[in-house]
């Protein structure tokens, strides 16, 4: 059980079990029409939008009251440790989810998928969350990282604007924390729809 230690080789495993019952599965059923591209297309969509929806939930609801109650030589610690690998998931899982779904989208609707107009509203939804993670979220958040890793490095004071990328970030995190809601209503509700 020594890959349960690393969750990089958890993934691997997860992976090759996947693969495993798959087979299982299929030489079970004899399924005859299945649509493997879309069905995986629609798996990787779900595993990055957890990990991107998931990061999301985690910011707003747990790191950002705990990042506030941290003093400041224990933030300069914490930030540059967690945040760089934090934010790296969250952005990838970002592009992946809305690149996926996208894909999906076409996919299903070249071949007659109902629910359209349901699943478009969530994408939409997904595209702006996206967008505000790639254009204010990590810009500020980068900013952030490097002005502490710069003051733990050499002692170089932070720069008084960083108080104000902090707020940025944070409240196009609020945002798309909000916008989730409404999205993930859509995104589900677009296969009941006939």
């Amino acid at each position: 059980m020594k890959f349960l230690e690393d969750p990089y080789q958890t993934i691997g495993v997860g992976l090759a079990l996947t693969v495993v019952l798959v087979m299982a599965f299929t030489m079970g059923v004899g399924t005859t029409e299945t649509d493997w591209l879309g069905m995986l297309m629609r798996w990787v969509h779900f595993l990055a939008g957890i990990t991107w929806i998931g990061l999301l939930y985690f910011f707003n609801l747990i790191n950002a009251s705990f990042l506030k109650s941290l003093d400041g030589q224990t933030k300069n610690i914490v930030i540059p440790k967690l945040m760089p690998a934090a934010l790296t998931w969250f952005r990838h899982g970002a592009t992946v989810t809305v690149l996926a779904g996208l894909l999906l989208y076409g996919h299903m609707y070249a071949k007659g998928g109902t629910g359209a107009v349901a699943l478009g509203i969530g994408g939409l939804i997904g595209i702006i969350m996206m967008a505000n993670v790639h254009a204010i979220i990590w810009p500020n958040q980068k900013k952030i990282i490097a002005a502490v890793e710069k003051f733990t490095k050499d002692g170089t004071a932070t720069p008084p604007e960083m108080a104000g990328w902090g707020r940025t970030a944070l409240l196009a995190s609020r945002v798309n924390f909000m916008l989730s809601i409404p999205m993930l209503f859509f995104m589900g509700a677009g296969s009941h729809l006939k």
